[in-house]
């Protein structure tokens, strides 16, 4: 039986890189994308020299029937999703005064609830097959908070506490729910710092580096595979001994 795996923010650095590694991992990948059609159109043409089934879908997280749209078709056209990867996510740097209602329920509304829109639509199918792998993509700032980006923190830790209680309320379904909180890590979302701004982080992180989406697909590759079986309501942190 072939395995789908639904990745949300696919067309960014670390959503691109997460798709690619699945596919090339054997995986049917549908490739979820809000606005980024430049990103979505590099990833289709890597998906189509992997050779995988794939299959794009446009469509905001924070709507629960967009998001349930896409997981009906993803049924028809590959059977159910049996890997669902939470990536999507905006930030934004911002003074917690400066930050406006409609900006934090933005950023709540795609951080979070997006996260819990696309879970309401794939636990059914996995509770039904007794199998599944849920993976949240939060952040170290959801464990230790950032200045300047209070409402991303803690939407990054609503994440994680979701990921531990509905670990615990899956288990006995055989369904793995795990999260991965990335460092910093090389992609468009740090291109708003400088240069300068980059190496002084750097020497911050005990590896002297900013990490790779590569470094974190891997992280997710194997909490994707049965390799993860025995591993539920983790939170895996992948920055360079930072933290």
């Amino acid at each position: 039986m072939k395995k789908c795996a639904l990745i949300t923010g696919a067309s960014g650095g670390i959503g691109s890189e997460i798709a690619l590694r699945l596919a090339n991992d054997g995986f049917c990948i549908a490739a979820c994308y809000y606005s980024d059609e430049k990103g979505i159109l590099e990833l289709e043409e890597k998906l189509r020299h992997t050779g995988a089934e794939y299959k794009v879908y446009k469509a905001d997280v924070s709507d629960h029937e967009q998001i349930k749209d896409v997981f009906t078709d993803a049924a028809e056209v590959f059977g159910g999703v049996s890997v669902l990867v939470n990536n999507a996510g905006i930030a934004q740097q911002k003074l917690f005064t400066d930050i406006t209602p409609e900006e934090f329920d933005r950023i709540t509304a795609v951080n979070f609830k997006g996260v819990y829109n696309c879970c309401h639509c794939a636990v059914p199918f996995m509770v039904s097959r007794k199998s599944g792998k849920i993976i949240n993509i939060s952040s170290m700032w959801g464990i230790y908070g950032a200045s300047c980006e209070t409402v991303y923190s803690a939407t990054k830790a609503a994440v994680i506490g979701l990921t531990k209680a509905l670990a615990r309320e899956l288990a006995p379904s055989n369904i793995q729910v795990n999260c991965v909180a990335p460092g910093a890590i090389d992609t468009k979302m740090n291109g708003n710092l400088s240069n300068e701004d980059k190496a002084a982080f750097a020497q911050e992180i005990p590896m002297g580096r900013f990490g790779t989406a590569k470094e974190i697909a891997g992280v997710v590759a194997f909490l994707a595979s049965e390799d993860s079986n025995y591993v539920t309501a983790q939170v895996i942190t992948a920055d360079g001994g930072l933290t």
